[in-house]
């Protein structure tokens, strides 16, 4: 019963799927990331739905790539896409650490907020162009796991990083997080997926893994550097640039392959 309010607790959090109503305790907010990732499967899922409509249906690459941009935002409610705008802004404001967290409360969009959203839509959609010729089933498959992998590098961060913070959402999920269970549960299952998006599809997978790993390596440097640790805005911030640097991988190993 205690996984399975995880479980319900991880979805409801970080999905727009409606979810039954669970108590969100400590004893249930615990293992909520080792969900997280599972979230991903939902956003792979419907993915690899949309394209198999639009195959049957004889749909072209522009609405193709239009659907797989817009449906990760319309599975996760835009909770990632929010943390994604407030780092754009506090980044962009180049003030100090203090002021750059003050930033990341704020519930207005600034200009760099408008301006790192419609740069981020717009890569992406012409990066599902480029890759929309070679979409079948397994580099399909390949890259729905990659919102796995996106998730479960977004878990390990918050259990594994320090917290730039004392209060917030991503500390109350990191402190009453079983830490250690965590980290393993979300590490092992990155490495699975990155196995498996390799085996699938060899280039775009490798290159897709190799977008992630760097965008992680990116996430941990800018968080520390620039807030001295993590936020929950921060982690929505890394899971969208790395699922963009997984598609820029994949296009770039499609292209050398």
């Amino acid at each position: 019963m205690k996984l399975w309010r995880s479980l319900i607790i991880a979805f409801g959090m970080y999905s727009a799927l409606p979810m039954p109503r669970v108590e969100w305790d400590e004893d249930g907010m615990k293992y909520a990331l080792c969900f997280f990732p599972l979230v991903g499967l939902a956003v792979g899922a419907s993915l690899g739905l949309w394209a198999l409509l639009c195959r049957a249906l004889g749909f072209g690459a522009p609405l193709l790539a239009a659907g797989l941009t817009l449906l990760p935002l319309a599975v996760t409610g835009g909770i990632h896409m929010d943390g994604f705008c407030d780092t754009a802004d506090a980044l962009g404001s180049r003030r100090s650490r203090e002021e750059k967290l003050r930033i990341l409360s704020d519930s207005h969009a600034g200009a760099f907020a408008v301006m790192g959203a419609a740069g981020y839509f717009l890569l992406t959609w012409a990066l599902w162009q480029e890759l929309a010729p070679a979409l079948t089933g397994r580099l399909l498959g390949a890259l729905g796991l990659g919102f796995v992998l996106s998730r479960a590098l977004s878990g390990l961060g918050v259990a594994a990083f320090r917290l730039a913070k004392g209060s917030g959402l991503v500390h109350a999920f990191a402190t009453a997080a079983q830490k250690r269970t965590v980290a393993l549960a979300d590490g092992l299952l990155a490495l699975f997926c990155a196995g498996a998006m390799i085996w699938l599809a060899p280039g775009p997978g490798l290159g897709a893994v190799a977008g992630a790993a760097a965008a992680f390596g990116y996430y941990r440097l800018m968080a520390y550097r620039q807030f001295g640790g993590t936020t929950g805005d921060l982690a929505g911030f890394f899971l969208e640039t790395c699922e963009l640097m997984m598609l820029a991988g994949a296009a770039v190993g499609l292209r050398l392959a």
